[in-house]
């Protein structure tokens, strides 16, 4: 619960695709002086396993590391070994969902119908991922929560400083953030302070949002 708590207080969980564990502490560190803690680090990435459990290592409590892209159960159970404390998966995998309830970790399948969004809540959801977010635009949110006001939904992809505010007063529970928030050129010419001013713009646009 002090996880999810951290997701769902921060507002934003940065999706990272990073070339080495050296790569990702550069990255967490740029984001984290920004202000955005929670990361999720997705299993396209490089020894995607040993990433995670340096990141882990490296910043304890000082970030919040997850998994990202989990297909299976079998994947869900070693990045939770590895290190990480939620997971999130861009379909619904019963199984997946399971293992996180096995382990105690907080789970975020994927959706976007409306059946598939409330089936994947009734399996166990901690959150559901809509995704992706870009091709329904901050109204689908806004649609699907009107008779569905108990689920937590995220949107994931199409999420930027432009629509960013816009998913959240559409009644999403908070934001997943990848390319906006680390695009390839910063990332490829290691411009970290990039990431940190962007960071700290989402950051804004999400407590401007929540009218705070």
């Amino acid at each position: 619960m002090d996880t999810l708590s951290r997701i769902l207080d921060s507002g934003i969980t940065a999706v990272i695709r990073a070339k080495s564990s050296e790569h990702l502490i550069s990255v967490v560190e740029a984001i984290k002086a920004g202000g955005v803690e929670c990361i999720e680090v997705t299993m396209t990435t490089p020894n995607a396993l040993a990433v995670i459990s340096e990141a882990a290592r490296r910043f304890g409590h000082e970030a919040v590391i997850g998994v990202g892209s989990v297909l299976d159960a079998e994947t869900c159970r070693a990045a939770i070994l590895a290190g990480a404390e939620f997971v999130v998966g861009p379909t619904l995998d019963l199984g997946v969902i399971e293992m996180c309830r096995t382990y105690s970790k907080p789970v975020i399948p994927g959706a976007l119908t409306p059946t598939e969004i409330l089936a994947a809540w009734r399996a166990g959801a901690d959150l559901v991922k809509v995704f992706p977010a870009g091709v329904v635009g901050p109204g689908y949110f806004r649609d699907v929560l009107a008779p569905l006001p108990q689920v937590r939904l995220v949107p994931t992809g199409g999420v930027d400083l432009n629509t960013a505010g816009d998913f959240i007063r559409a009644g999403a529970a908070a934001l997943c953030v990848g390319s906006a928030m680390t695009p390839k050129d910063a990332m490829a010419e290691a411009k970290w302070d990039v990431l940190t001013d962007l960071a700290a713009k989402f950051v804004a646009a999400v407590k401007a949002a929540r009218g705070g």
